[in-house]
């Protein structure tokens, strides 16, 4: 069976059972937003105590402040009223693997997948690659209680970010499921009248 099959099996059981979902609200219920990782080991559903309907959870590599990230929060709260948004990186996160040199390099050299070892990423694949990623900032990760509180402080320095918004840091341990704050994070998110 292909990953599409099974997909597409799992959506007919999910419809099959769907029910009264159609006819929730498009604000989020509890009127917050979490940006985090897009890794497959973090499931913002169960940490956070969601069902379908609650909240707004936006996703990239590494859970980053990046410039379509606000984007989604400012559309969050400016037109489904989110009053309160979590930052929620975690440990063992791929985006601490590399720089943004490393993964220009790895680009430079071929499109296909890099393999890790014990030394970081390093290309398996054969040519042709592509400069482009040069254009590109990585957002990668040295620190993640620094860069947790560097993304709430860039998100709540933004021109189109409301000093009423409360943002809280935090970071996720992939090993015990546990969120701890970042006390920095949550101080620099404070929401002010």
């Amino acid at each position: 069976m292909t990953v599409l099959s099974e997909v597409l099996e799992a959506n007919g059981r999910y419809a099959d059972a769907f029910g009264d979902k159609g006819e929730l609200a498009l604000p989020p219920a509890r009127g917050f937003a979490i940006l985090t990782c897009m890794d497959a080991r973090l499931d913002p559903a169960k940490f956070a105590g969601l069902s379908e309907g609650d909240a707004h959870v936006i996703r990239n590599a590494g859970g980053r402040a990046s410039d379509d990230a606000i984007r989604s929060l400012v559309i969050s709260y400016k037109l489904l009223g989110t009053r309160e948004w979590f930052v929620i990186h975690h440990t063992d996160c791929g985006m601490e693997f590399f720089t943004d040199e490393v993964m220009r390099g790895l680009l430079a050299s071929s499109l296909e997948t890099a393999v890790l070892g014990e030394k970081g990423f390093y290309d398996v694949g054969e040519g042709p690659g592509s400069s482009e990623a040069k254009y590109i900032d990585w957002l990668t990760i040295s620190d993640q209680a620094a860069s947790v509180t560097e993304d709430v402080t860039r998100i709540k320095a933004h021109p189109l970010v409301p000093a009423r918004i409360a943002v809280y840091g935090y970071i996720y341990d992939v090993k015990t499921g546990r969120l701890t704050e970042v006390p920095d994070a949550t101080a620099a998110g404070r929401a002010t009248a």
